[in-house]
């Protein structure tokens, strides 16, 4: 018991501590912008859901070149600084990085802003131009944001980012909504609408920028009665230096996934216009494309919350030995294919009902299925990423997405002028497939990791099969239930089956893992917390036999 009290201990709980409170924070704020997508679709409709997903990941994508890698990198030199005992230091990193940032993102604002028509016209989509422009503004406050999240995270505090994060996701939704109602309650047009809801980024940013100021100035003010702080003795150049050495190779390292989703901005419009669509139809066709990637999010979001702890957890296990390496991966891998499979199979199964729930109508409902299918790819490939980055291959998902990046493009222009959006979809489903396979068989070599072809394949896919002929078997019953007369409303039906079939189907599934033994006592007893009880529970319902 005495070692709970030891130092090492102490810092150790601090981190998990501070780790779970970012987490959190991140899987809400994650969360809100993902869900924020169905009402803006429904609110406002497919041409300017449309405009909105051809611009916001070139926002991301600047966004990533303009601030990703700093909030790490002021957090590490920041921590040394602190360790040290070198609290001049230490603020005037965060003097630095704030220089720094102050002149990238008042660059990026102008060239973005004043370029807005500019690069409408590379995306052969004029009507972006003003949500270009609108989102521009984000770009003043978010460097800065990031300098002081990463400033607080290297003392050791995570409340305040959590907290800002937070509040940003809930300013810029109520903002985005807000506009959205006004907008389209004054009958302007797509362009005008997304450009609204664009503007949600800048107030976001502004809301979250403010609770990082009301934070440092408690600290300011909690400082004052101490005694005085030694200056800073570190040369601001050389300083400086070192911090854009290390800054910048995070950043580009940052800009590959953003890349991956951003190739669709680049290509789809001026594809579809090759194919004689015109601009208000190639935006049209953009939103029904884009219906199924809120959906797939959130099955990536469960991903990146578990990744979250891998890195650590790997890196405990490399320590430990290889065999203690191979176990937790195969149960990382194991869960990930479990989970990720059943989430892949209830999308393309549900596809219709889903798609007539979240956006009222059927159409697109073939692109939506195909990009469910790569819910599964893109879990594996956001799990596998991170064990490998947990086992010291820093490069090497990097990379992999790089290569996904470069398929993800050449399928496009294979496969749109074929079959449109769904040609689309399709080269989605091929990139994620292939980072994914890249980065198992990168974990594989580097582990000698051995994944039986009857745990990983044939019993999950048994298990699969039942789950996607039982959801089959739903929707020709109750399919046609609203021309019977049970239901009036097309799309309260639709909602009643999507959500009885991800009920029903998630049952079935649960009992088939038993029953095909994917799921045992063993795996289920192995669980660190709660797996006496999860043992107890199957018994019950009489999914394991009493021993």
């Amino acid at each position: 018991m005495a070692n709970d009290h030891h130092p090492a201990h102490r810092v150790q709980a601090g981190l998990w501590k501070g780790a779970a409170v970012l987490g959190g924070a991140a899987v809400v704020s994650k969360l809100l912008g993902t869900l924020q997508k169905i009402p803006l679709q429904n609110l406002a409709g497919d041409a300017a859901f449309g405009i909105y997903n051809i611009v916001y990941p070139i926002y991301i994508l600047i966004l990533t070149l303009a601030t990703a890698g700093f909030p790490i990198v002021v957090s590490a030199f920041v921590a040394e600084r602190l360790k040290d005992g070198r609290p001049g230091d230490a603020r005037r990193v965060l003097a630095v990085a704030a220089g720094v940032l102050a002149v990238s993102s008042l660059l990026f604002f102008v060239l973005l802003y004043g370029g807005a028509d500019l690069l409408a016209g590379w995306l052969d989509s004029p009507k972006t131009a003003p949500a270009i422009r609108s989102v521009a503004y984000a770009l003043l406050l978010v460097p800065l944001l990031a300098v002081l999240r990463g400033y607080f995270q290297g003392r050791g505090d995570m409340v305040p980012t959590a907290v800002s994060q937070v509040a940003e996701q809930l300013v810029r939704v109520a903002v985005m909504l807000t506009l959205l109602l006004y907008y389209v309650r004054l009958g302007a047009g797509a362009d005008r609408i997304a450009a609204g809801a664009m503007t949600g980024s800048a107030a976001g940013a502004a809301a979250g920028f403010l609770v990082m100021a009301v934070y440092w100035r408690r600290r300011t003010r909690a400082a004052q009665g101490c005694p005085a702080r030694p200056a800073p003795t570190e040369p601001l150049g050389p300083l400086a230096w070192r911090f854009l050495k290390a800054a910048v190779p995070v950043a580009l390292g940052s800009l590959v996934l953003p890349l991956l989703t951003m190739a669709d901005s680049l290509t789809l419009p001026g594809l579809l216009r090759a194919q004689g669509w015109d601009e208000a139809g190639r935006l049209y066709a953009i939103g029904l494309y884009n219906h199924g990637q809120p959906l797939v999010q959130l099955v990536a979001l469960v991903a990146t919350s578990l990744s979250a702890a891998l890195v650590p957890a790997m890196a405990e296990a490399k320590m430990l030995g290889a065999e203690e390496v191979r176990r937790r991966a195969y149960a990382i891998l194991h869960f990930t294919w479990v989970v990720g499979g059943a989430a892949a199979v209830g999308l393309v199964s549900l596809a219709i009902p889903l798609n007539v729930m979240f956006y009222e109508s059927p159409e697109g409902s073939t692109a939506m299925a195909l990009i469910g299918s790569s819910a599964l790819f893109s879990a594996v490939n956001l799990v596998t990423g991170s064990l490998l980055v947990g086992l010291g291959a820093l490069r090497a998902p990097a990379v992999h997405l790089f290569a996904a990046v470069g398929l993800k493009l050449a399928l496009n222009a294979a496969l749109v002028p074929l079959w449109g959006i769904n040609g689309a979809a399709l080269s989605t489903v091929a990139a994620y497939a292939l980072a994914a396979g890249l980065n198992l068989w990168a974990l594989q070599r580097r582990t000698s990791l051995v994944l039986p072809a009857g745990a990983f394949l044939g019993r999950p896919l048994a298990a699969l099969a039942v789950m996607a002929a039982a959801l089959l078997l739903l929707q020709l019953i109750f399919g046609e239930f609203p021309a019977s007369g049970i239901a009036e409303d097309a799309r309260l039906a639709q909602t009643a089956l999507a959500l009885g079939g991800v009920g029903g189907g998630a049952a079935v599934y649960a009992v088939c893992l038993f029953r095909f033994r994917v799921i045992t006592r063993s795996r289920l007893a192995e669980l660190p917390k709660g797996g006496d009880k999860l043992v107890s529970l199957a018994e019950r319902l009489r999914l394991l036999p009493k021993t």
